[in-house]
């Protein structure tokens, strides 16, 4: 509850799916179904794709032509001390017109980033921290949409936005060419992500920086 031991993870879930955070004890025969909605992102490399990895110490972009990645740029920059979403903006779209530059076209975009991503929204990450403790309507209109945003200046390009976790499970998954497949993702944060029996992302919140542990 709001005020309550456990303030922190009432606000945080809050914030996730944009509802206020409840606790409905009710008999089992009259508990909600499992509602799971796993998906197959990808596991081909045909095309021209751009790759991105939103870090915390810095950002990684890569244009990849039929498979092989014809360049790749690591560039500093500190998201986390920054509360101006323009800061932000302008980092992401430098690098991904910059790899685009690379390439005759551009089929799609793929985005590994750490916080809890549904519907490739950014509903919450430690990279934008600033902007939603000092500046929340930039948040809510301008960092939860970002990369579909840029995605439509740069020509309605298809993006794919997933926690670090679940892209470590994919790319692992593709490598081993193997299902069942868990993935971690030790950066600003730790992720966990992991594709299923059928090859699916699961789009679970694999972000494990502030899970509650039972020691017991």
């Amino acid at each position: 509850s709001e005020g309550g031991i456990r303030a922190f993870d009432n606000d945080f879930m809050s914030g996730v799916y944009e509802a206020p955070f409840e606790v409905i004890h009710v008999p089992f025969d009259q508990a909600p179904v499992a509602k799971e909605t796993a998906s197959p992102v990808g596991r081909h490399l045909d095309g021209c794709r751009i790759g991105f990895d939103a870090g915390g110490s810095d950002r990684k972009v890569s244009a990849v032509v039929e498979g092989e990645a014809v360049y790749s740029e690591e560039v500093v920059w500190f998201p986390k001390l920054q509360n101006d979403p323009k800061y932000h903006y302008d980092g992401i779209m430098e690098a991904m017109k910059t790899a685009a530059s690379k390439m005759p076209k551009v089929d799609a975009i793929g985005v590994s980033t750490a916080g809890v991503v549904i519907g490739n929204r950014i509903m919450t990450s430690s990279l934008f921290l600033k902007v939603k403790n000092e500046n929340p309507e930039a948040f809510e209109q301008v960092v939860k949409n970002i990369y579909t945003d840029i995605a439509k200046e740069l020509g309605n390009v298809p993006i794919e936005v997933a926690n670090d976790g679940d892209v470590t499970a994919l790319a692992g998954a593709m490598d081993l060419d193997d299902n069942n497949v868990l993935g971690v993702a030790m950066g600003t944060s730790e992720a966990g992500g992991y594709v299923d029996g059928n090859g699916n992302i699961t789009g679970w919140l694999n972000e494990l920086a502030f899970v509650p542990a039972d020691y017991n």
